[in-house]
């Protein structure tokens, strides 16, 4: 073969390298930019939780701890975002719980906002609330896919599910569970998270709320694929706080 011929096969080659590189680095470039950006949440819902005296709450780094100001009933639940979903929009609908029952509840901050990503262990977030004596994993959406995950760690004594369903088989174990799902979900659907109901134990909680979707688990605004719920927020945090009350009992009275 002429070397000139050669040299042009080469440079070439080159080239085409060259250019599979710079899509390679726009494709990554542009997954970063679209993770990094989450459907925030929202901030005046955010802030009547900020602003109930019976709860209190910090940023812990790699999550936000919610506490009760009372008497804590020593469960605590680590609670994984829905994908791209602020940890902060969840803050209103669960401190009605955190309130009522006692719960202490830590918002982890996935990876990339994508809980698929975050492969840090569970004692990562239960090392924020070392009083805690029962732990329970759950999570909304995508979160929730995760949490079925983390389940299996031995700390663990249920699951509560947001919204969400698992895809690994947790049938055969002993597992607390307790499924809150919206009657108007146009995401993890009803008949979605009956379809999967298989994968739970046999005496898992179904609770179904009649009036709510998918986006009212958090406050982040409507989501894609959604469908109009015909509850306001106020009455699903009412729904969500006395679907959870029932399960894990009201907040023990305070000593004195």
């Amino acid at each position: 073969m002429p070397v000139s011929r050669s040299r042009r096969i080469l440079r070439r080659a080159r080239t085409a390298g060259v250019a599979i590189l710079v899509v390679l680095g726009l494709v990554v470039v542009g997954f970063l930019a679209w993770a990094s950006t989450p459907m925030m949440g929202d901030r005046s819902a955010a802030l009547t939780a900020w602003r109930d005296p019976a709860v209190s709450i910090h940023d812990a780094g790699n999550a936000v701890v919610m506490e009760p100001t009372g008497t804590p009933s020593g469960a605590g639940l680590v609670f994984v975002p829905g994908a791209l979903v602020d940890p902060y929009a969840y803050l209103y609908k669960l401190s009605g719980a955190v309130a009522e029952t006692g719960l202490t509840v830590v918002i982890t901050k996935p990876t990339l906002n994508l809980a698929f990503f975050d492969q840090r262990p569970l004692s990562s977030f239960t090392a924020h609330a070392p009083e805690v004596t029962d732990w329970y994993v759950g999570g909304h959406s995508l979160g929730g896919v995760r949490a079925c995950q983390l389940a299996q760690d031995p700390q663990v004594e249920g699951l509560i599910l947001f919204g969400s369903y698992c895809a690994n088989d947790l049938s055969g174990t002993d597992l607390r569970v307790l499924s809150i799902g919206g009657g108007r979900d146009g995401l993890s659907t009803p008949q979605k998270i009956q379809d999967a109901r298989h994968l739970l134990p046999a005496d898992a909680e179904l609770v179904e709320i009649p009036g709510m979707n998918h986006g009212q688990f958090g406050d982040y605004g409507p989501q894609a694929g959604d469908r109009p719920a015909t509850i306001d927020d106020a009455t699903a945090r009412r729904e969500l706080t006395d679907a959870l009350d029932a399960f894990l009992g009201p907040a023990p009275a305070d000593a004195g």
